[in-house]
């Protein structure tokens, strides 16, 4: 499987009562396939996985791929501390017809590069699906080294990383020295670097309320080679990462900046609270002046 272009790393838009909301999940998948995003990831880190009970994150898959019915690749996270729970959500992701999973480094257990390796080939054995790995040593305390890329050669399933340590110099050890697995953005504010660095794909949770604004660096750097044009709509998006990045409520803005779409997604799971009246009033400023830069118009 190739990845290219903009992957929509989805929210799970909750109730009151904390339930799905099944219909604000089927607006917002809706929205981003009109809008043309090229694939929707799953139970990943926005999408509140960790959140959720293995019975619930089995109903997400097997709903959400009904909704997408087809009409773009579906990639489910398999994330868990725990191995034999992770090869659980794979098989399962099979089972429901994913096009391909998402494995991260289990959090909090801090494996050695020797052991994420094993993790994720057994996770790969069990499912046999085109495999987008995710390094996030900030959120997993440990990065995917050389020692577990070597390793993962193995099989030719792992076809891409989607790269959110923030290192430039990873960046260019991953362009450089392996090339056979697909660089995807992952650091928001660097999107410009990996483009120009040979991505050709980004995995952004910001697509979910903004998809236009993603899209339009994705087509000016990957599709049209106008890295000019490209830097005038990072500049522009550059602000609104710093907000989303700030104050350790990412969650929270992008159900927000949803919200204001007109689609209800919900307050977050606990032990997460929604956004205040000023941080909301920061986001909705952002945001309209993004889309005034870029497109001409405020929302």
């Amino acid at each position: 499987m190739e990845f290219e272009g903009i992957y929509t790393p989805l929210v799970a838009p909750f109730a009151d009562n904390g339930d799905l909301n099944q219909a604000a999940m089927a607006k917002t998948i809706d929205m981003l396939i009109d809008c043309g995003i090229h694939g929707i990831v799953i139970a990943g880190t926005t999408g509140e996985y960790y959140a959720m009970t293995m019975k619930e994150r089995f109903k997400l898959m097997a709903i959400a791929k009904e909704m997408i019915n087809g009409r773009v690749p579906t990639i489910v996270g398999t994330g868990a501390i725990r191995t034999e729970d992770s090869i659980e959500y794979a098989k399962q992701a099979k089972k429901t017809g994913a096009d391909a999973i998402l494995i991260a480094t289990p959090p909090y257990a801090c494996p050695t590069g020797r052991e994420i390796a094993l993790h994720a080939l057994a996770i790969d054995k069990a499912a046999n699906l085109p495999v987008m790995l995710y390094n996030y040593p900030g959120r997993m305390s440990v990065d995917m080294d050389e020692d577990t890329l070597d390793r993962l050669g193995r099989s030719t399933n792992f076809c891409a990383i989607k790269e959110s340590s923030g290192n430039p110099n990873r960046l260019h050890m991953l362009a450089r020295d392996y090339p056979h697995i697909a660089l995807s953005c992952g650091m928001d504010d660097q999107a410009l670097e990996f483009f120009a660095w040979g991505a050709k794909s980004w995995v952004c949770a910001g697509s979910n309320f903004a998809p236009e604004a993603h899209i339009a660096l994705y087509k000016a750097c990957v599709i049209e080679g106008d890295f000019n044009k490209g830097r005038k709509i990072m500049s522009a998006m550059l602000p609104l990462m710093n907000v989303l990045e700030q104050g350790g409520k990412f969650v929270q803005s992008i159900k927000f900046g949803l919200t204001l779409r007109g689609i209800s997604a919900g307050p977050p799971r606990k032990p997460l609270y929604p956004l205040n009246k000023d941080e909301k009033r920061v986001l909705a400023e952002v945001i309209k002046t993004m889309n005034k830069s870029i497109f001409g118009f405020g929302r």
